[in-house]
């Protein structure tokens, strides 16, 4: 609980009475769409600053 707790709060910034008063499945729901939205920007950061991709694919 405090993991999921701690993970929301550090990337949403909500407040913990918020976060502890969710049943334990929308916290981790929370989390698993935390998790889904780094990934997406991680993937679309990592495209964008590869220097390999000045060489194009072969």
């Amino acid at each position: 609980m405090y993991e999921e707790a701690g993970f929301i709060a550090y990337y949403f910034h909500w407040d913990h009475d918020d976060i502890m008063n969710m049943e334990h499945g929308e916290r981790r729901r929370w989390c698993d769409e935390i998790s889904r939205i780094n990934r997406k920007m991680n993937d679309d950061t990592d495209k964008a600053h590869n220097v390999f991709d000045v060489f194009g694919k072969r």
